[in-house]
């Protein structure tokens, strides 16, 4: 998977420029970062780079590491801001495969990004590195997610007498969810619109296989 986006033509034809892992907006907070972290030392981004990685192994940050490293210049807002874009640009890197952002890759798009060069090895180490899938792992359990479907059953009842006159003798499907939450969710389901669930379904597969067989959408190298 390569990122390159289209700059326009010139006089030896159009060319082609990488665009940044981030996709072609830089988060707001990731520019705040690198207008503070110029101004910071390398233990004090060490030790906020610590626990950014914490927060997304999803460990608690004890709030008074903060006030330790908080001086008369280096302010509490501003180390919101640098601790608050190095979260998002970690979490944002982790996104990508490592096939498709590779360790040189990342290090030139933080130059681009004018993060100070002693701080690049530190930042490459945590998404490039052996932690990385550990990182991964904790960021997908930690990610808000609606509940999934545990067990499904259901059941086809035929309504001999009802007031409904039009509905004697009309089938209808009774489904029953079991939640992961535990939650249990009934309905019951007219095989007029059983049958349209089954359509738009069969609809929905086949547009996902259409899909997947345009060459845009393949990953590579």
């Amino acid at each position: 998977m390569s990122f390159i986006h289209v700059t326009g033509a010139g006089a030896g034809g159009i060319g082609a420029e990488r665009t940044l892992f981030f996709g072609p907006r830089i988060p707001q907070e990731v520019k705040l970062m690198v207008k503070h972290a110029k101004n910071i030392d390398k233990s004090i981004f060490r030790k906020l780079l610590h626990m950014a990685v914490l927060d997304i192994e999803g460990k608690e940050v004890d709030s008074s590491l903060f006030q330790e490293i908080q001086t008369e210049k280096l302010t509490e807002e501003i180390l919101c801001h640098i601790y608050s874009g190095l979260h998002s640009l970690l979490r944002s890197a982790l996104r990508i495969p490592p096939s498709s952002l590779k360790a040189e890759v990342f290090k030139e798009d933080l130059q681009d990004l004018k993060i100070p060069k002693d701080f690049i090895p530190d930042l490459a180490m945590v998404v490039c590195g052996a932690r990385r899938k550990v990182l991964e792992q904790k960021s997908l359990d930690n990610r808000p997610r609606l509940p999934k479907l545990d067990e499904f059953r259901w059941r086809v009842d035929v309504g001999i007498s009802t007031s409904a006159l039009n509905r004697v003798l009309e089938p209808a499907v009774l489904m029953e969810m079991t939640l992961s939450d535990g939650k249990l969710q009934n309905f019951e389901v007219p095989m007029s619109k059983f049958h349209q669930l089954r359509y738009d379904v069969a609809s929905v597969l086949k547009e996902m296989e259409d899909l997947e067989k345009r060459s845009i959408l393949k990953i590579g190298d």
